[in-house]
C-alpha cells in the first residue's frame, strides 16, 4: 500500500479552500455537523449491511470529511489539529496493543479484548461500563455494555444457560402483562429484550444487524403488497386483515 500519496493533502487542501470561500462551509461549527455525522455513520452501517462495497466506500469518504472539517474548526479555535488527532489514534492503538509492541502475550482475540480492558482501567476509568456511550442507541449499547460486562468474566458460560433466561424473562413479562401493570410490563420487556441481545452474542449474530435485515425485509414484502394491491384496482385499506396476510404469504414464498 502506498502511505506516500497525496490524496489525504488534497482533502485537506479542499478543506482549507472551501472554509475560506464557501458561504455554507464557513457557517459550520461542531454542533451544526453533529447531526449530519449522526447520519452519515447510519448511511455507512446501511451500506455495510447490504454490503454495498461502493456505497460503503461512499459512505467512508463523507464520513473522513466530518473528521477533517471537525479537525479544521479545532485549529481554527486552536484546540488541535488533525496532525494531534492522528498522532492520538496512534499512540492510543500501540498502548492498546502490548502484545504487538511490548512484551505482553496475548495468543487470541478474547485474550487481546480482556487485555483492552485491563489497560483502561489503569488510564482511570472508573468501570469497564464507562467506555460505553449514554448517547447509543438503546439495542447497541445494550450489546456493547454485555461486551464489556463479559471482560471481567460477568458472563454465562454456555447459550443454553442464556436461553433459560430468555424463557425466564418471557414468564415475567407475561405475568405482569396479567397483572395489568404498565411499569411493570415495560420493565419486563426491556428485561426480556436485553436476555435476547445476549442470546444473539452467544450464536454470534449482530443482534442490531439482524434486526435492520428484517426492517429492509418487511419494508420489501410490505411495498411488494401495495404494488399488488394496486394491480387488482384496490388498496390495502380497502383489504381485510385476511386478504392482507394471504398477500403477504404469496409474496413471501416468491
Amino acid at each position: 500500500m502506498d502511505y506516500n500519496n497525496h490524496s489525504f493533502g488534497r482533502l485537506l487542501q479542499i478543506m482549507d479552500e472551501l472554509r475560506e470561500k464557501c458561504p455554507w462551509d464557513r457557517k459550520q461549527t461542531i454542533h451544526t455537523l453533529r447531526p449530519q455525522t449522526i447520519e452519515e455513520l447510519y448511511e455507512l452501517t446501511d451500506a455495510v449491511t447490504d454490503e454495498n462495497w461502493q456505497g460503503i466506500c461512499e459512505e467512508l469518504g463523507d464520513l473522513l470529511l466530518h473528521i477533517v472539517f471537525y479537525a479544521k474548526i479545532g485549529a481554527e479555535k486552536d484546540q488541535f489539529t488533525i496532525a494531534d488527532v492522528i498522532d492520538g489514534i496512534c499512540e492510543k492503538l500501540i498502548g492498546r496493543h502490548p502484545h504487538i509492541y511490548g512484551d505482553v502475550k496475548a495468543g487470541t482475540a478474547e485474550e487481546v479484548k480482556q487485555n483492552w480492558e485491563k489497560l483502561k482501567l489503569k488510564e482511570g476509568k472508573s468501570s469497564v461500563l464507562s467506555g460505553v456511550p449514554g448517547a447509543l442507541p438503546a439495542l447497541v449499547k445494550a450489546i456493547r455494555l454485555q461486551e464489556k460486562a463479559k471482560q471481567v468474566g460477568f458472563e454465562w458460560e454456555n447459550p443454553e444457560q442464556v436461553w433459560d433466561k430468555v424463557q425466564e424473562e418471557t414468564d415475567e413479562l407475561q405475568e405482569a402483562i396479567a397483572m395489568h401493570d404498565h411499569d411493570k410490563m415495560e420493565d419486563e420487556l426491556g428485561d426480556l429484550l436485553f436476555s435476547i441481545v445476549n442470546y444473539s452474542r452467544f450464536l454470534h449474530i449482530d443482534a442490531e444487524n439482524a434486526l435492520e435485515r428484517t426492517n429492509k425485509k418487511f419494508i420489501y414484502r410490505f411495498k411488494q403488497m401495495e404494488e399488488e394491491a394496486k394491480k387488482s384496482g384496490a388498496s390495502l385499506a380497502d383489504m381485510t386483515l385476511s386478504e392482507m396476510d394471504a398477500l403477504w404469504n404469496k409474496i413471501k414464498t416468491r
